[in-house]
């Protein structure tokens, strides 16, 4: 393909063939990258056309100095160059994806005993990547199942043949609690091993059942040699498959492959929706948010989309359903607006979640917003949070002079604070004053009760105090199994650096930054709900061991005078009646003799 050059006033010397078309500027910038059927009648479009246009395009006209072809076989060979063109150079008026983010892959290494994991680089000559993935959810559900099926190993050794008859590794801890069956002391051969690769290799393929007929079959032939509990192994692995597919949305068995589009439009933006359907079952679903550069149709847009997003996720289904009619074919797919049965559902399905997506995105931009979501976005931005914190818990110890150990819980919804979900808690586990071992047990403690419960997590924990407080609060999610699942920071008092686990270095947000202020609301109102509660706990235990000071007064009739009366100085201007209802007349006789033994001293 040789590309030829034009000024504006050429237009009319243009081939009459399919290919792209370049527009660049003054500056030499390019502006522009088109797609035509006939070059010639597309571009002469942009010169004769004088009704019908908008300001957008006339404006681009006015800019254009040089017209730069391609021409190529087919106009479906000038729909993929131009998408390659667009995403590589993305010209000011073209279409453009807002979606920039690199998108999560698992490798299969080409190596001795293969590994699989998690990569956003593609790098050629490292082996097999299967994805991309919509969300890292999405990878890490596939990887947990591989790994719950199949004893692949995790570390990154080099397992050369003559490395492992050399003895030089020795197993470890996957090793013993049978994650993995020790191919790096020779204890696995590789042919065993590449057995549990290639049926990994299907369900990364989204062909599951070929898999469940790999254990099916083993499980049937271990129950035939009375092997039964290496049976019931494998009718686990089973089981274990078949959750997992049933998590899936099952279309239908009878629709194989192929790919669903759908499109909502506002005055500026169209929201495009992606369902990839892969044996049967919805295996990706994608939406993508596109801003109109030159006024284009719906169809123009939605056809961008596309090329776009199967070119993203390697997508090569024949078939697409879409919910409007397209302007243009493309060569070779077989591209239907289904009106009734099941492919209809999956379009309407679709279009769901576009128009769903479509109002998030108008709530986000404050359609709808008021400053409270405002400050919570600043807060997502400058921690880098994947979700926004429209739920915050913070934790707060104290322990005045080492005396009755307590801590606090606060609990913010949306910016607010949520009175009724806080927690106030009696340190249980930890003798003297260990704020690191107090704020691990009350972390613990509270999630621990979470999952029991199963109430959601919030979205972000902020532990008041620096590193050292932080790591016993990491320590106890790892304990609950819950690290990474909730984003965790500290907050250090003296010069309000913020810290996330594993990192010894702290980030400092402005100190005028809305956000900031926001934490240091939520820090100091967990800090002076446990000081009051300190407090309290203190005032108590003064006032009951004033009382069990009495002879025959223990702590339990305390507690009855305490919760009655509220203090001393009530218990002593009582009359003996009002006592006698709360203790009974024996007790009472005791308190009043006790006390006024005490004021006679």
């Amino acid at each position: 393909m040789e590309a030829s050059f034009y000024t504006p006033e050429e237009y009319n010397l243009l081939p009459d063939q399919p290919g792209v078309y370049k527009y660049y500027n003054e500056s030499k910038e390019l502006i522009y990258v088109g797609k035509a059927k006939s070059l010639k009648k597309r571009v002469a479009s942009y010169f004769v056309k004088n009704t019908g246009v908008n300001h957008k395009t006339r404006r681009m006209v006015r800019e254009i100095r040089q017209i730069e072809i391609t021409l190529v076989n087919s106009e479906f060979d000038a729909l993929l160059l131009e998408n390659n063109l667009i995403k590589k150079t993305q010209p000011k008026y073209n279409i453009l994806l807002r979606d920039d983010k690199t998108y999560p892959y698992l490798l299969l290494t080409q190596e001795n005993f293969p590994q699989i994991f998690p990569t956003r680089k593609m790098i050629k000559g490292r082996g097999t990547y299967f994805g991309p993935f919509a969300s890292v959810k999405a990878m890490n559900n596939v990887l947990d199942l591989i790994r719950g099926l199949f004893t692949i190993r995790t570390c990154k050794l080099d397992l050369s043949p003559y490395k492992i008859a050399e003895q030089k590794y020795k197993v470890c801890l996957e090793y013993h609690i049978g994650n993995c069956l020790g191919p790096c002391e020779g204890l696995q051969g590789e042919p065993a091993y590449m057995k549990d690769i290639e049926q990994a290799k299907h369900i990364l393929k989204g062909n599951l059942g070929i898999a469940k007929s790999y254990f099916k079959q083993r499980m049937q032939e271990a129950a035939e040699k009375y092997e039964f509990e290496m049976a019931q192994r494998f009718k686990d692995k089973l089981d274990l498959l078949e959750k997992y597919q049933a998590k899936s949305m099952v279309v239908n068995p009878s629709i194989r492959d192929l790919d669903v589009f759908t499109i909502v439009t506002d005055d500026k933006l169209a929201f495009v929706n992606f369902l990839k359907i892969k044996n049967g079952s919805i295996n990706l679903t994608k939406t993508v948010e596109l801003k109109k550069k030159l006024d284009e149709t719906e169809s123009e847009l939605l056809l961008t989309a596309i090329v776009r997003l199967r070119d993203q996720f390697n997508s090569e289904s024949p078939e697409i359903l879409v919910n409007i009619e397209l302007e243009e074919a493309i060569e070779g797919l077989n591209i239907l607006v289904p009106k009734i049965g099941d492919k209809r559902h999956l379009v309407d399905l679709s279009l769901k979640n576009a128009k769903y997506y479509k109002k998030e995105k108008a709530l986000a931009a404050g359609d709808v917003q008021d400053k409270k979501f405002r400050v919570l976005k600043q807060l997502q931005s400058d921690l880098s949070l994947k979700e926004l914190p429209d739920h915050i818990e913070c934790f707060d110890n104290s322990n005045i002079q080492g005396t009755n150990p307590v801590a606090s819980m606060v609990c913010y919804i949306n910016g607010k604070p949520a009175n009724k979900e806080y927690r106030h808690y009696h340190i249980k586990t930890v003798e003297g004053p260990n704020d690191f071992a107090s704020m691990t047990e009350v972390v613990g403690r509270r999630y621990k009760r979470l999952l029991e419960e199963e109430k959601p997590l919030p979205k972000l924990i902020v532990i008041d105090g620096g590193k050292g407080q932080l790591s016993s609060s990491v320590e106890a999610l790892k304990n609950l199994g819950i690290y990474g699942q909730v984003p965790i920071i500290g907050i250090a008092k003296r010069l309000e650096e913020i810290y996330f686990p594993e990192d010894s270095y702290p980030i400092h947000i402005d100190k005028k930054s809305e956000s900031l202020r926001l934490l240091q609301r939520i820090r100091d109102e967990a800090h002076r709900f446990a000081i009051t509660f300190h407090r309290d706990v203190r005032s108590k235990n003064a006032f009951g061991t004033q009382l069990t000071e009495i002879e025959g007064i223990g702590s339990g009739t305390a507690e009855k005078l305490l919760k009655h009366f509220k203090s001393l100085k009530k218990i002593k201007e009582a009359k003996s009646e009002e006592i006698e209802q709360v203790i009974g007349k024996n007790k009472t006789a005791i308190l009043l003799e006790g006390l006024n033994k005490k004021s006679g001293d």
